[in-house]
């Protein structure tokens, strides 16, 4: 090998205008109410805390919603990549999401001691309307509307034992709709009010006991036929009271049963001006806590209806607020961007004092205005005597606190309350996002989940495509000799703002009914496709001699999917809309991936007209065999085993009961052009041959569905797949077998990778201009003692692996040399001598053949153009947050 570092192109284009949409609402699912049965309470207070993270759901200004799902595997208590996107809901255009509520669907039969996956909830949004949309996650669209019947919803809250929906209308009253059997009906209405009801939040519920537990209360017997039937006898949960908010300047507490408001609570006024309470929630003690326009805080007393503290925190409206899962801590945020922590502070027996409020903390990680605050666990308004405790010993798991806003950004901040670092509890904290060791609010380091859009490079034809909500753009890299930045040496004296290597081709807006979903455009420039959830759009493009490129839809490709993907004993034209595309390298075949059935459709793009090949129906089944593991299709991937006796491709056994379909998230075709492979959400990955257009295997299910997949150059059908959690897991599709020297592949990948804060988003191997394959597979090793190899490679010897805010430099026929270098520094170490002059020859060696950059962010798109160069997007946040408003500033005395 060369000991000189390779110089290669690099484009760093910052041309792009994506601006990601602001972040509005955010969402943790509610942990299922303790069964109230006499014989099993005492047992369900003794298990251990739910040790499962939730589904993080995030609405934003435009009406998509995300689905973040936690990257860590099932034993792992934490993920240094935390929470990353799943799926996007696509809202209709033009739409907006202001408020999101979840609820668990059947909330009577799920176990008391399990956190609720996306598949047990229920979503529902508003957006300003009059209008409650409720969404249907697995096939990613509006399940049903409902009208408010009270003009626009200006809040929604869901009851604690997620049996009841609580709106706040434009007309001053409360809609209660029942939700009763995963049904959604108008249940009662309210007395009405004066105002607005701006927020919304429900009282702790009470135990009440069913009528039958009643009648036996009143008339105990002691029989044995009493005896049996205590299972079937419980006692239920029950809404007493709730509170709203509104732009009357006052709070309002309302008797559930009667509809009544019971008391009204007052809050301050300035210059006449009335007072809007934008934010409102309950403590599990009944204690109500506000933010309102004029920044302040308030803590009441539900008894008395009167206020027990008042807070100046916020300079600004308080947005928005969250309480921590003991019910101790509270945190506001709002327009001012400061997240402010209020601490419950008990008396001592050496100090004895009464017990209040106070204002503990406060910290600023947003630019702009702080739209909403979410905590993971979630707090339950119930009483200590029904709350989980942890087990003796057991790890404790510090609460997240997530917050969102006009800056796109999502934060992660740690949020242990400070009276827990004192006690026993301090040794047995765990950080989930591993951020540090510090664990409070006030001290622990905060992450961000990155922002990503779709983006595509065509390698041949030197393309950038960039999808917005309902348009789409496309620029051409120019060819300059000497537009170059190595990145071995870090020379970064090629300045992307002033030199002119690109020009802008294309600008379109689609008339869509939703947001755009997925583009694509193939490697030699002359298709470009893109779809809503409902309808695709093919389009040719041709360059005029001048340059212009001219985009001309095939009419005739609706119609031809409509006829393929067309359902039997349906009345209604099914929609054609793909939610991922893929061309073949020779741009003769495109595969789609159906958004609404799971179909894959291998589509020929003739010279005439295209037409349709085949379809593969398989991500549609219930179940998929490879090699005797029966892939079960679970939200999980779980696996089971069966014989091999019928292993013959059950892939066509029937649909899941419960009619859902698992969304195909990722496709990738082979440098050749012979294999496709795809995955879907229940982490199966099917290989089919586009050569004989066959379905060939099913590989191994991961833990994960992968973020990223790609094929080696040289050695087509090697496959990488890279999980959420950066590891990454090889298999050779030909042969149906992992590789021989991918066995322990993790073990020897430097441990840098796996603790980037950003999971990878993409793999790019470096072309191979004259690929040489050997028939073995043999991987390059080299000498611990020097880098002479010690047998040829099959693969490439460049690999970048990228993320939002790194690239990562490695080298696979290096891989070997990592684990054995820091072995031998190890026990040079324990040794206490110095290294030889051939360990430190390895460790440059190293240095060269691993190599992390941090500094392009944030990384929108990479590829090779060609070998030796290649392409990199980015969009600086600075670019993004130069285009908001000014955030709100109040100069201070004394300072400028």
């Amino acid at each position: 090998m060369n000991d000189n570092p390779t110089p290669i192109a690099l484009h760093r284009c910052r041309f792009v205008d994506y601006s990601p949409s602001p972040i509005t609402a955010l969402a943790f699912p509610p942990l299922p109410l303790p069964s109230l049965r006499t014989k099993k309470a005492g047992k369900e207070r003794e298990r251990d805390r739910v040790r499962e993270y939730g589904t993080l759901v995030v609405g934003h200004a435009n009406g998509n919603i995300d689905l973040l799902e936690w990257t860590g595997e099932d034993d792992e208590l934490q993920a240094r990549q935390a929470w990353q996107l799943r799926k996007t809901l696509p809202g209709p255009n033009p739409s907006k999401v202001d408020t999101l509520a979840l609820t668990i669907r059947f909330p009577d039969t799920f176990p008391s001691n399990k956190t609720p996956s996306l598949s047990d909830l229920r979503l529902f949004s508003c957006g300003g309307g009059s209008e409650l949309l409720e969404w249907d996650t697995a096939r990613g669209c509006v399940r049903r509307t409902v009208p408010s019947q009270g003009g626009s919803i200006w809040s929604m809250a869901a009851n604690p034992a997620s049996t009841m929906l609580a709106l706040g209308c434009e007309d001053g009253t409360i809609r209660l709709l029942s939700l009763a059997a995963d049904t959604l009906e108008h249940f009662r209405r309210f007395d009405r009010v004066k105002g607005r009801l701006l927020c919304i939040a429900w009282g702790p519920p009470v135990p009440r006991l069913s009528k039958r537990a009643a009648a036996e209360k009143s008339d105990p017997r002691d029989d044995d036929a009493d005896a049996e039937s205590d299972d079937d006898d419980e006692e239920e949960w029950s809404d007493s009271w709730l509170v709203t908010g509104g732009s009357n300047s006052c709070l309002q507490k309302w008797d559930v049963r009667t509809g009544r408001p019971i008391d009204r609570m007052i809050t301050d006024k300035m210059k006449g001006e009335r007072t809007l309470v934008w934010t409102v929630g309950v403590l599990a003690d009944g204690t109500i806590v506000s933010g309102d326009s004029l920044g302040t805080v308030k803590f009441w007393d539900s008894m008395t209806c009167t206020q027990s503290h008042s807070f100046s925190a916020h300079a600004a409206d308080v947005l928005c607020l969250t309480i921590g899962p003991e019910g101790t801590t509270v945190f506001t945020s709002g327009v001012d961007q400061k997240i402010v922590q209020f601490s419950y502070v008990s008396g001592t027996p050496d100090a004895p004092s009464p017990a209040k409020w106070i204002q503990s903390a406060s910290r600023r990680v947003h630019s702009h205005d702080v739209r909403s605050l979410a905590m993971w666990p979630p707090h339950m308004p119930l009483a200590a005597s029904y709350r989980r405790m942890p087990s003796p010993g057991s790890p404790y798991i510090a609460p997240v606190l997530v917050s969102g806003g006009l800056d796109m950004s999502i934060t992660l901040i740690p949020a242990l309350p400070a009276h827990l670092t004192t006690s026993n509890v301090a040794a047995r904290v765990i950080n989930p996002i591993a951020s540090g060791v510090a664990t409070t609010f006030e001290d622990s380091y905060y992450r961000r989940i990155p922002y990503h859009t779709t983006m595509c490079v065509a390698r041949k034809a030197r393309l950038v495509l960039c999808m917005y909500e309902t348009g789409l753009r496309i620029w051409r890299i120019l060819d300059i000799p000497n537009a170059s930045t190595v990145i071995d040496g870090m020379d970064n004296t090629t300045d992307p703002e002033t030199r002119v290597g690109w020009e802008n081709l294309l600008e379109m807006e689609l008339n869509v009914h939703t947001n755009l979903i997925s583009s694509a455009l193939s490697d030699d420039g002359r298709w470009l496709v893109a779809s809503d959830l409902y309808e695709t759009k093919l389009f040719k493009l041709t360059t005029t001699p001048t340059g212009v490129v001219k985009p001309k839809r095939v009419r005739l490709f609706t119609p031809l999917l409509q006829q393929q993907l067309s359902v039997a004993g349906s009345k209604e034209p099914p929609s054609t809309g793909g939610n991922k595309f893929v061309f073949t390298p020779d741009s003769t075949k495109m595969i789609m991936a159906s958004a609404s059935t799971s179909i894959i459709v291998v589509i020929d793009l003739g010279p005439a007209e295209p037409t349709v090949l085949r379809q593969f129906e398989h991500h549609r089944k219930i179940s998929s065999l490879s090699g005797g593991r029966v892939i079960r299709g679970s939200s999980r991937g779980k696996a089971t085993y069966a014989s091999h006796q019928d292993e013959e491709h059950d892939d066509t056994d029937g649909m899941s009961n419960s009619g859902t379909l698992p969304s195909i998230l990722q496709m990738a075709v082979s440098p050749d052009g012979q294999w496709l492979a795809s995955s879907d959400e229940w982490c199966r990955t099917f290989i089919y041959n586009l050569d004989s257009i066959q379905y060939h295997i099913t590989i191994p299910s991961l833990p994960h569905p992968p973020n990223a997949m790609a094929f080696v150059p040289n050695k087509p059908q090697i496959l990488f797949s890279i999980l959420p959690s950066n590891t990454i897991h090889v298999y050779d599709v030909e042969t149906g077998e992992v590789p021989s020297w991918a066995h322990d592949l993790n073990s020897r990948i430097p441990q840098q990778i796996f603790s980037t804060p950003d999971p990878v988003l993409g793999v790019i191997f470096e072309p191979v201009e004259s690929p040489q394959p050997l028939a073995n597979g043999d991987v390059i090793m080299t000498d611990s003692s020097q880098d002479s190899p010690r047998s040829t490679s099959a693969l490439p010897p460049t690999t970048i692996l990228w993320g939002s805010s790194w690239l990562c430099k490695l080298r696979l026929d290096w891989l070997g040399q990592y684990s054995k270098q820091r072995k031998r520094r190890k026990s040079e170490v324990e040794k206490q001598h110095l290294p030889p002059v051939s360990d430190i020859q390895n460790s440059a060696s190293e240095a060269r053949n691993l190599r992390i950059v941090t500094h392009y962010r944030a990384i929108l798109a990479m590829d090779f153009l060609k070998s030796r160069e290649f392409v990199l997007v980015e969009q600086p946040l600075v670019n993004v947050l130069s285009k908001l408003p000014p955030a709100f500033f109040k100069p201070k005395y004394g300072r400028t």
